[in-house]
């Protein structure tokens, strides 16, 4: 390893921004790889075969090429199906992304908490199991939403978001018994920190948390006592589809990633 050897950031579209943005507050320096698999874009949508099957294999091809010191799965489906399957097939440290539950259950004053991801990613075990084990005096209100995710993207790519549409994508949250007392909702998909604004006016006094500085604390921790440059350099943006639109490579000079790529 050397001092420009990157952390890479791992998603199926743009929502690992929200993981790479309080990364680069932590560690100014560090080179940045960011992969988004568009070409298969949306994971959540997809079965749990074809990702567990999927994410391996990029990601050890993405190793190959770019030699990080450590990868990031910055996707909430992607980490609570293929996580283990990754960890097993690198040699590298791998961070995941999982709901955060723990926090939003320490937050709740009246145990009712939400959890908003993709369809794949709510309804996996590894959620039943973060329920019960921090979540066990709550109620946890679970909605899969392809819509909000298509909305975010949309919205790093410069086109407009309609508050009415992103507030259709929630109103399933709110509708589920005991729904207007949720306090806190887990943003369990990166996509979803990118409609921070929209998410607030949909569900008013409902607190948003999601793992995007946890998951920068934990990259900063690993990472502890290793060189990086002595200023920061500009970072690669990596797709395995066609190349972004031009509204989209401007957002995405925004973070520091200026170069453009395929795999």
């Amino acid at each position: 390893m050397t001092p420009t050897s990157p952390i890479l950031f791992f998603d199926s579209g743009v929502g690992g921004l929200s993981v790479l943005q309080p990364t680069r507050a932590l560690l100014a320096n560090a080179p940045i790889v960011y992969a988004a698999d568009s070409a298969a874009f949306p994971y959540g949508t997809r079965s749990e075969a074809e990702i567990a099957a999927r994410v391996p294999a990029l990601l050890g091809r993405l190793v190959e090429r770019f030699h990080p010191r450590l990868a990031v799965i910055a996707c909430n489906t992607a980490s609570t199906i293929a996580l283990d399957h990754v960890r097993a097939a690198l040699e590298i440290p791998v961070v995941g992304t999982v709901p955060a539950i723990k926090p939003a259950a320490e937050m709740s004053r009246s145990r009712v908490v939400g959890v908003l991801g993709t369809e794949a990613t709510v309804r996996q075990p590894y959620v039943d199991d973060l329920a019960a084990r921090f979540a066990a005096d709550c109620t946890v209100l679970r909605h899969g939403s392809a819509d909000l995710v298509a909305l975010a993207e949309a919205r790093l790519a410069g086109e407009p978001v309609s508050q009415a549409a992103v507030t259709a994508a929630v109103r399933p949250l709110l509708d589920q018994p005991v729904g207007e007392r949720m306090d806190v909702v887990v943003l369990a998909c990166t996509h979803f920190p990118l409609l921070a604004r929209e998410l607030a006016d949909a569900l008013p006094n409902v607190r948003q948390v999601d793992g995007g500085s946890g998951i920068a604390r934990r990259i900063a921790y690993l990472t502890r006592g290793q060189e990086w440059p002595a200023e920061p350099r500009e970072g690669t943006a990596v797709f395995t589809g066609p190349p972004p639109a031009p509204d989209l490579t401007r957002a995405l000079a925004g973070y520091g990633l200026s170069r453009i790529e395929q795999l």
